[in-house]
């Protein structure tokens, strides 16, 4: 069982940044694949981002790449979204996900974090 807790979101600017970071529970951590999704108003949830187990290997969908980088801390059970030149279209409740590695699909949900961008 992994529960986890989503932070970070608020208020920016148009390209300005923020930084979610998602704290997890229990030993396991190590062990799952992680992810970054996000709904934005009237939206279907969408996928952002993906970091492996050992944080090797990273995928993010076209439109984040080159603006928003995930990133993780074993040793802290922290995974990380770092996002710059932040649009309008980014505003969305963002959560994260931790999966096993093997898997494409995600077993346990953070809470949301709202982030809003202004133009």
């Amino acid at each position: 069982q992994v529960q986890l807790v989503d932070s970070g979101g608020g208020l920016a600017q148009s390209g300005g940044s923020l930084r979610l970071s998602c704290a997890a529970s229990g030993r396991t951590f190590s062990m799952y694949a992680m992810g970054w999704f996000r709904q934005g108003p009237g939206k279907e949830r969408q996928f952002v981002a993906r970091i492996n187990w050992s944080g090797s290997s990273t995928y993010y969908a076209d439109s984040v790449k080159g603006r928003f980088t995930i990133s993780r801390d074993n040793a802290k059970n922290t995974v990380y979204l770092e996002m710059n030149s932040l649009k309008p279209e980014d505003t969305a409740v963002y959560y994260c996900a931790a999966g096993m590695d093997s898997k494409l699909s995600y077993d346990y949900w953070g809470q949301g974090t709202q982030v809003t961008v202004s133009s």
